[in-house]
């Protein structure tokens, strides 16, 4: 029996590349780097299934020059690498990895928030550059973290995480989110707010949106000057939902405290980037999901929705119901 042929563009864990052989037919791009243009176009022309990650463009050129391709199992919870409404027309089945990260990522915002609210990473540049000779009253103050407000847009499962990690820290939750969540505010004593009150209000901000035309920009000057000049922002969710330029202004003028930033732009960010050269500003390389735990969730799932697809079974985190043909 000949086997459904894949290409899977970046060395996933073994939890996930493991259920491949002997089911399909596959090769691995097994460079640490993205995969060059062309070999990804090559390559995809070739194959029923593409195993990608969000250094990926899927698009249309991509997709019209794959005549064969069935299904992209994206390695990732969000899927704004993939022209979804392209696949669909051409009825490609489109998948992601959804919950397994969900606590990492969680995680990582909250890990930001106590970061750039106590500077921690500006205080150990500080100390290692052998800067602290003495303590005093006025070293390196922070901002407080417990009792505070904090401001979450998009209360999805990553959000409602967060919101349960700050119940915690006995800080008061406002949420900006399409649809009423009415059992997570009877939980944790939540309320749904406007942007604008959220803004406002929060001495925190958290940003748990997807990517996508309506939140692209979302927070900019226009929503920087409303937030209290004590206030920090924190994006874990993508670069682009945050204007860069307007946050460099905010953040440099002072406009608010300072922001907290696992995602960016434009990534790997430019080591020229402007919000880099800011002490109050804290940064991580996208490291949302990256716990032995969750990446090997991510891998398994990524292989499974690829394999069901090709196997002839409904993926069980199906982006595009709609392109499902029983």
């Amino acid at each position: 029996m000949t086997l459904p042929k894949a290409y899977v563009t970046r060395r996933i864990q073994d939890a996930g590349l493991n259920l491949l052989p002997g089911r399909v037919d596959f090769e691995v791009w097994e460079k640490t780097s993205p995969v060059e243009r062309e070999v990804l176009l090559e390559k995809a022309s070739e194959v029923e299934g593409l195993l990608c990650t969000l250094s990926d463009r899927i698009d249309e050129e991509l997709l019209s020059r794959s005549p064969g391709l069935k299904v992209v199992s994206n390695y990732a919870v969000g899927y704004d690498n993939i022209d979804v409404d392209a696949a669909t027309r051409r009825g490609v089945l489109v998948t992601n990895t959804p919950d397994v990260l969900t606590n990492a990522t969680a995680d990582i915002a909250f890990t930001l928030i106590l970061a750039a609210a106590r500077r921690v990473v500006e205080a150990n540049e500080f100390l290692r550059s052998g800067e602290w000779v003495t303590w005093h009253p006025d070293l390196l103050l922070g901002q407080d973290v417990s009792g505070s407000v904090l401001g979450i847009v998009g209360m999805g499962k990553i959000g409602q995480a967060v919101a349960r990690r700050a119940a915690g820290f006995s800080m008061k939750i406002l949420f900006f989110n399409r649809s009423p969540k009415p059992d997570l505010e009877k939980e944790l004593g939540a309320r749904q707010v406007s942007m604008d009150e959220l803004l406002r209000e929060s001495d925190f901000v958290s940003l748990h949106c997807p990517l996508n035309a309506e939140t692209k920009g979302l927070i900019g000057e226009r929503e920087l000057r409303m937030m209290k000049k004590s206030s920090i922002l924190i994006n874990t969710s993508r670069g682009p939902v945050v204007d860069q330029n307007a946050l460099y202004r905010a953040c440099s003028e002072r406009w608010i405290w300072g922001a907290g930033l696992d995602v960016f732009e434009k990534e790997p960010v430019p080591l020229d980037e402007p919000l880099l050269k800011l002490k109050n500003v804290t940064t991580i390389p996208h490291l949302g999901s990256a716990t032995i735990k969750a990446r090997e969730g991510m891998a398994r799932k990524a292989a499974e929705n690829l394999l069901a697809a090709l196997e002839g079974r409904k993926p069980a985190d199906l982006v595009n119901p709609s392109a499902w043909k029983e």
